[in-house]
């Protein structure tokens, strides 16, 4: 980077930590500023631009007429790419006049220009397909923002600091393409109108979060005015939001008949393809290789493979907010030093601060992205799978309704299907735990020794001791199912024959009998209960003897092992980490026993499969 800068105007370096880090007036190099920060932004754009562009073909929603936002974005963009190119014409007029300016004075108006460009062609490229609000490229902008607050504050120092502007015509493009990013940035957060063409919205109360911009749809601010409706008077049913297009049980459970139907002809051809190789095969060959098993349909990869989309986005939020968790400890570990230390500058502290509040912040806007789009997944997995049982349960056969009732088929509609939606709000928590423990007993590695060995086993003690409570409540709940299919059932015959039954006074003797099985199934939720509370209790107790073990180790085994604040303070806080998927975990177990359970009921149930 030195060779790129030069050894003119820039003094041939790239990164000086007396100017940046040791002094109480801290500044980048003029190299720096030139190169990096310049380049963050770029290298952003082209690297979201093949998904992006993947994502723009895959959701065509018709043009946008070029309106006056539009444009004014383009004119923009036009301009932004013609000062890339003065930087670009001045440095060769220079090198043609014999002033050998550095490399970068070449290379950076290059790499701006042509992404300026790519940016004004995504623009419109955008209008055309719809696109009333880009994320992509309000980030994109932001980020030109902030990487052009550091060199508008180093200029104006150094012109001050000289008494002079050192070089006139890029002192005065830089400020002239801030003043253009910040307008682009200011546009970019107002919405373009509905695109041309599109069908009239005949509902008379839509939900908002359709036509939400992408501030909006980052901060919840299209739901404020339901908020505030419910805060000045109780909410009736004419104020909620019709569902999003996406998510009517017309189109969920079109997109899951399909992956079904998919499922069931690729288990049709490897049969028929195991079929052929048999007859094909000779006898011995036959009895010497045995019978393979045929692999079934899995409803369980039907309902990934339909939602696949949302769960791949809600693994992406889900991944940077564990990651940023594990940065305010460091953060922390850097204040208690900085704090500790009389002589470093002040300005670290209030940086390190300002890190802390911006990570944290950014946790919670990812945090609560993941919540909404994986709870809406749940919720998707519910209306799917309720209407798919119940499309079938409108055209099964009389043969068909003798091996499943009308108990057994609302049992599926309202618990079975209540469950998928209970696990799915969990479901990431089988990489994201074990992710979440490794990089806390990393850290916990470095900062306490081997010393936290001693809570990682007691980790691992624990987790047989709550799989045989989780093998256990599976069996009680097998149990619970039967009992409540039957009280399901004979209740629909007590109904069916009421007329009967009033008629020769039988009311008491099937009272028993329905209360008979209701106590036998009681009794089974109670012992699922006991046992739930159980291994609560285990997990909920587990981080506060994980940490007391941890630290009691540490300071009890050498002498010299000091429990100062940094341990103490950094210690606590990624234990605190490592509680969140402790406590998940024998919830995640718990409901991952009930839907293994479930989706053998829905794969085995006659009243599931959509006929062939």
């Amino acid at each position: 980077m030195d060779a790129l800068c030069g050894s003119g105007e820039l003094g041939s370096k790239f990164w000086d930590s007396n100017l940046s880090l040791h002094t109480d007036n801290p500044d980048f190099t003029p190299c720096f500023q030139n190169s990096l920060l310049a380049w963050v932004p770029c290298v952003y754009l082209w690297a979201a631009l093949p998904c992006y562009l993947f994502y723009l073909r895959r959701h065509h929603q018709g043009y946008i007429v070029l309106s006056h936002l539009s444009r004014f974005k383009t004119a923009l963009g036009v301009l932004l790419w013609c000062v890339s190119w003065a930087d670009l014409f001045y440095s060769f007029h220079g090198l043609v006049h014999g002033w050998a300016p550095a490399p970068v004075f070449f290379v950076t108006p290059l790499v701006v220009g042509v992404t300026m460009l790519l940016a004004t062609l995504l623009i419109q490229y955008e209008r055309l397909q719809g696109v009333r609000s880009s994320g992509v490229l309000i980030i994109f902008w932001f980020l030109c923002v902030v990487c052009g607050i550091i060199p508008f504050r180093s200029k104006i120092l150094s012109a001050l600091t000289q008494g002079k502007i050192s070089d006139p015509f890029r002192f005065t493009t830089f400020y002239i393409y801030f003043a253009l990013v910040l307008s682009a940035l200011i546009l970019s957060c107002f919405r373009e109108k509905p695109p041309f063409f599109s069908p009239k919205n005949i509902d008379p109360n839509p939900c908002p979060e359709a036509g939400a911009g992408f501030l909006s749809r980052l901060s919840f601010w299209w739901f404020t005015k339901l908020a505030i409706l419910g805060y000045r008077r109780p909410l009736e049913e004419r104020d909620l939001w019709s569902l999003n297009k996406e998510d009517r049980s017309q189109m969920v459970m079109q997109r899951l008949l399909e992956e079904w139907k998919k499922q069931q002809d690729q288990a049709a051809r490897r049969q028929a393809a195991e079929a052929s190789r048999k007859k094909l095969s000779s006898e011995g060959e036959v009895l010497l290789e045995g019978r393979p098993r045929a692999q079934e349909p899995s409803f369980l990869r039907a309902l990934m493979a339909t939602f696949s989309t949302s769960f791949l986005l809600s693994m992406g939020f889900k991944l940077i907010q564990d990651l940023l968790s594990f940065i305010n400890p460091q953060l922390l570990s850097i204040l208690i030093r900085f704090i500790s230390n009389p002589t470093a500058p002040t300005w670290w502290g209030f940086l390190v601060a300002g890190l802390m509040f911006v990570c944290s912040v950014m946790q919670t806007l990812i945090l609560h992205q993941y919540y909404h789009c994986i709870f809406v997944m749940g919720l998707r997995f519910r209306t799917g799978i309720i209407g798919v049982i119940y499309r079938k349960a409108l055209v099964i056969t009389n043969s068909v309704k003798r091996e499943s009732t009308v108990g057994e088929i609302v049992n599926l509609m309202s618990v079975d299907a209540q469950r998928f939606m209970d696990v799915v709000p969990f479901i990431n928590l089988l990489w994201s735990a074990p992710l979440q423990i490794i990089l806390a007993v990393y850290f916990l590695w470095q900062n306490l020794g081997p010393s936290v060995l001693a809570g990682v086993a007691l980790m691992i003690l624990l987790i047989p001791l709550n799989g045989a409570v989780a093998v256990k409540m599976r069996a009680f709940q097998v149990e619970q199912m039967k009992f409540k299919d039957s009280r399901i059932k004979l209740m629909s015959e007590i109904l069916g024959g009421i007329k009967v039954l009033k008629l020769y006074a039988w009311e008491p003797s099937f009272l028993k009998q329905v209360e008979g099985i209701r106590q036998d199934e009681l009794r089974l939720m109670r012992q699922v209960a006991y046992l739930h509370a159980i291994s609560t209790f285990i997990w909920v107790c587990t981080p506060f003897l994980v940490t007391l073990t941890t630290l009691g180790v540490y300071v009890s085994v050498d002498k010299n092992n000091v429990l100062d604040a940094e341990k103490a303070f950094v210690s606590v806080s990624l234990f605190n980490i490592l509680k969140i998927p402790l406590n998940m975990l024998p919830q995640l177990i718990s409901n991952l026993a009930q839907v293994s359970l479930d989706q053998c009921v829905f794969e085995t149930d006659p009243a599931f499969p959509e006929p062939r």
